[in-house]
């Protein structure tokens, strides 16, 4: 069953390291990913799973101990994905789950095993909502680190430019993440979220579907869109 969420948006920027010299621009997104994962930590699981969205490569489960990197960026900075277990990973984790492996780095995270998963935008709202339910049946105490971004269409120099549509879409999956609600999530337009290329639309809804019945509640830590991009914080407890 799920007893704590936390959701983070999953920028390399989150990595000070990766944005030199604009890192104090997302200061406070770094201070409300920690109290969000605070919240995952006092819960207690007995697992945490790390959701993000990933390319065809990054797809697919990753185990604890997976090693990735921001290499891409031209940096030699390495994380890894909870303990190391001593396994060589199949694969190297996506971007958003070495952004989410990072931030644990960064927090007094507990003992409970750690494993990631990397969905791809093209599933369905229905599958999502299936492999959510899933999760959360494996586990009595089932965590969540939910990565991923709102719209990316929200300034003219937005990586996908300015859409009219993109404030309202971000007010609503703030409103809905923020107050836990299940439903909301769940009805997500998946068409308009890849328009406005929104990679955390699948991810969430992961949530929604783990969630059923959990009778969690929310909070909304942050919101905004420094760069044109929505980044929304919330913890589920």
């Amino acid at each position: 069953m799920l007893v704590a969420a936390a959701v983070c948006p999953c920028p390399p920027l989150l990595v000070p390291e990766v944005a030199a010299g604009a890192a104090p621009e997302l200061d406070a997104a770094r201070a409300a990913c920690t109290d969000a994962l605070g919240v995952l930590a006092a819960a207690r699981p007995d697992r945490l799973v790390v959701i993000g969205p990933a390319e065809q490569s990054g797809r697919g489960v990753h185990a604890e101990g997976a090693r990735g990197s921001f290499r891409g960026f031209g940096l030699e900075v390495d994380v890894r994905l909870g303990r190391d277990t001593g396994v060589a990973a199949e694969h190297t984790l996506p971007t958003s789950l070495a952004v989410a492996a990072w931030l644990l780095a960064r927090t007094a995270w507990s003992d409970a095993p750690i494993e990631g998963l990397g969905v791809g935008e093209p599933l369905a709202a229905e599958r999502c909502i299936e492999v959510g339910r899933d999760i959360a049946a494996r586990d009595e105490r089932v965590a969540l680190l939910v990565m991923g971004d709102a719209s990316a269409c929200r300034t003219l120099k937005a990586p996908g430019y300015l859409d009219e549509r993109a404030a309202p879409f971000d007010a609503e999956v703030a409103r809905a993440l923020g107050a836990a609600d299940v439903a909301a999530l769940q009805a997500l337009d998946t068409d308009l979220a890849y328009e406005l290329k929104a990679s955390g639309r699948a991810p969430w809804q992961v949530l929604a579907g783990a969630a059923e019945g959990a009778g969690l509640g929310g909070e909304l830590l942050y919101e905004d869109a420094p760069y044109g991009v929505g980044y929304v914080v919330a913890a589920w407890s």
